[in-house]
């Protein structure tokens, strides 16, 4: 891993081009003397030089916003379309970079321009910046740079982060709406308890008569929250956090979570399907940069985004690297359908692979888009007739004793 990332300077200028006339502008350089000698390169005469004043609370000038992989995939695409109409490397650098609208993405895109000013590679370059290019993006590059074909390679990048942030889009989507909707149940009925059947509680109280069974069990949750609070919140806040600290840690948690999530009878086919595109995506993006089969299959295992596909795409690599087809060794993880091997076998018959592995990554890319777009449409009427049926049923069981008072009178 590369030391932490560090905020390089901006400095303002002031000089005069080769024909004499008057210029000014800004430079992204870690010192003074290396932002002159960045100019000199350009043929600025520089005449005045000094550091830009940071703006008082952050005013003025692009605003800085975490850098995302939507904004790599941008980026990615911006430096393809620039190389393939003519425009050297370093200044496709210099207009993406001083074009962007996030300060940060600024920064980084101009830090990687003066590194391969410098000398370095754009491979180089890159992993200086582990947090927004793993090892996936930079070996593509590097494969673009040895084999002359950077324009072609980046455009592939490009196409291969889209999809990608396009499928996690996808999943989150199918995660986001029932878990949004259970916090805002969870929220009401806390709410209910703690606010709204206490004053019925106090009404109650001058009945001088038991409560029905319903009643009196809703009172009761109502009391222990009111008095326990601290210890059920605390609770639940203590169970997450260790849950969250052991998941992280702990691969054999991770592993036996995603193998219940693959059981899970809605959600799992989404993982599955979406864990099999990433595969296919992954190995045909790598395969068509002319990157060696087990190298590829290498790189493949950390992006499938499912630790036992992970797991299968290591036995894989080894059954490979002894001489085993794709499609047997596939066959002998037991966790790929039986369409993605048949296409695979065709692939290796017919030299194109790479062709075939991007038809299976379209046809389940689109399947996860059918799935979750059903789940949405499925898990809507599904979760509103729970949330009613618990929300009513306390109302209801706040008003039987009113029913019942209204019967006896």
């Amino acid at each position: 891993m590369a030391a932490k990332e560090k905020e390089i300077p901006i400095f303002i200028w002031e000089g005069a081009d080769r024909n004499g006339n008057r210029k000014k502008g800004e430079v992204l350089a870690k010192n003074s003397a290396l932002a002159k000698a960045q100019l000199r390169r350009e043929g600025i005469n520089v005449l005045k030089i000094k550091p830009k004043p940071k703006p008082l609370f952050g005013i003025g000038g692009p605003k800085k916003k975490a850098i995302t992989p939507l904004d790599i995939a941008i980026f990615s695409r911006q430096l393809a379309t620039m190389m393939k109409a003519g425009v050297p490397l370093v200044q496709s650098f210099e207009i993406v970079g001083n074009g962007h609208e996030n300060a940060n993405m600024s920064e980084m895109i101009l830090a990687i321009k003066a590194d391969v000013e410098g000398g370095s590679s754009l491979t180089e370059a890159l992993r200086k910046f582990p947090l927004h290019f793993d090892d996936l993006y930079c070996n593509l590059v590097q494969a673009g740079e040895h084999t002359g074909i950077l324009d072609s390679i980046l455009d592939k990048v490009a196409t291969y982060k889209e999809k990608t942030e396009a499928l996690k889009a996808k999943i989150k989507k199918a995660m986001f709406y029932p878990i949004a909707v259970m916090v805002v149940a969870v929220i009401v009925i806390t709410i209910l308890l703690l606010f709204v059947i206490p004053q019925f509680e106090d009404m109650f109280s001058n009945f001088g008569a038991s409560l029905p069974a319903p009643t009196q069990f809703v009172v009761d949750m109502s009391r222990f929250l009111q008095e326990w609070w601290w210890a059920v919140f605390g609770s639940a806040g203590l169970a997450i956090f260790v849950f969250s600290y052991t998941k992280k840690r702990s691969r054999k948690m991770r592993e036996g979570l995603d193998k219940l999530a693959l059981k899970m009878a809605i959600i799992g086919p989404i993982l599955e399907k979406a864990a099999v595109a990433r595969y296919a995506r992954t190995l045909q993006t790598m395969f068509a940069a002319g990157t060696p089969l087990v190298e590829a299959l290498g790189s493949v295992s950390g992006a499938v985004g499912n630790i036992v596909f992970s797991n299968a795409v290591d036995q894989i690599q080894q059954e490979v690297s002894t001489g085993t087809q794709l499609n047997k060794a596939m066959t002998n993880t037991g966790v790929f359908p039986n369409m993605v091997l048949q296409m695979t076998a065709i692939g290796e018959e017919s030299g194109a692979l790479d062709t075939m592995l991007g038809k299976v990554a379209d046809f389940y890319e689109a399947e996860v888009d059918n799935l979750v777009d059903g789940l949405t449409s499925l898990l809507e009427p599904i979760i509103m007739s729970v949330l009613g049926v618990i929300i009513g049923g306390i109302v209801v069981a706040m008003y039987l004793p009113i029913f019942q008072m209204g019967a006896v009178v």
